[in-house]
């Protein structure tokens, strides 16, 4: 793939791992892998190869033995100022010569991510860089970022999926609001209507979404992965068929050997050790 590491190559721990155009790396501590958009210089704003780049990022960890949760940050002081503007302006004139589907599939990489997904969104993830961020499966934001879909004001409108993912996770009326007033949203009000899962002081997301990727990696991965494959299937699912589907991947768990862990566990009074089999 084209990939970097430094470290011990004959291990996965306590590695970096750089991608084809370095402009997205893979810093990996015990079961957790911190994804990091590469790009500081321009405020991380996505251009393709960046984009490229974090799409073989979030492919290559779910290829890593162990991982059990991921974060999404951005190197340098803003998580990310959206979409590269000279990059979407030269399109218009040479519409060829830009992959369009370049950023469905960064998206789709991110979503399809088996190990959860933390975002933590320092001080801006304006239109193409929030749309980064619904794909996670949990988002931490600072107190004082500008975050919001702001693309009606610049003579188009989100379309790399905010018009489908924001009503599923904020319904349709919040979803409505957001799109077609184009105005950033106030950090409390995302995490009252359920948009962010915590909001952090400046300059404390970083440490926060870590550490919030370390809780969840306490978890039984093996868990975690049927639970998110289930819950994604959920909204598109009849009921009685996403309930099969549940069930199903319950009994895939019956005679692991982290299952018996989990119960002999709690039973004895201790903290489970899992170990993903």
């Amino acid at each position: 793939m084209g990939i970097e590491t430094d470290g011990d190559a004959d291990s996965d721990a306590d590695t970096v791992r750089r991608m084809d155009n370095s402009l997205a790396r893979i810093e990996r501590v015990g079961h957790r892998v911190d994804v990091l958009i590469d790009r500081p210089e321009k405020r991380n704003a996505m251009n393709e190869a960046l984009m490229v780049d974090l799409t073989k990022a979030f492919e290559t960890v779910g290829t890593l033995d162990g991982v059990r949760a991921a974060t999404l940050l951005g190197e340098g002081p803003v998580f990310c100022a959206g979409m590269d503007l000279g990059m979407m302006r030269e399109r218009v004139d040479d519409p060829e010569s830009f992959d369009r589907e370049a950023f469905p599939r960064l998206l789709a990489a991110i979503e399809h991510c088996p190990v959860p997904t933390v975002a933590g969104i320092e001080r801006a993830a304006p239109a193409g860089a929030f749309e980064l961020t619904p794909p996670c499966d949990f988002r931490i934001l600072g107190s004082d970022a500008s975050y919001g879909v702001i693309e009606v004001g610049l003579g188009t409108f989100p379309h790399g999926g905010a018009t489908q993912r924001l009503p599923r996770l904020v319904g349709l009326a919040n979803a409505k609001e957001l799109v077609l007033t184009g105005k950033f949203i106030d950090p409390e009000e995302a995490k009252r209507c359920g948009l962010v899962t915590e909001v952090v002081d400046p300059g404390a997301v970083a440490e926060r979404t870590r550490a919030f990727a370390d809780d969840l990696a306490e978890n039984a991965p093996l868990g975690m992965e049927r639970a998110k494959r289930a819950l994604n299937r959920a909204l598109g699912t009849p009921l009685g068929t996403g309930l099969k589907f549940e069930r199903a991947l319950g009994r895939e768990l019956d005679d692991t050997r982290d299952y018996r862990e989990g119960f002999d566990a709690r039973l004895e009074g201790r903290e489970p050790n899992f170990e993903g089999h």
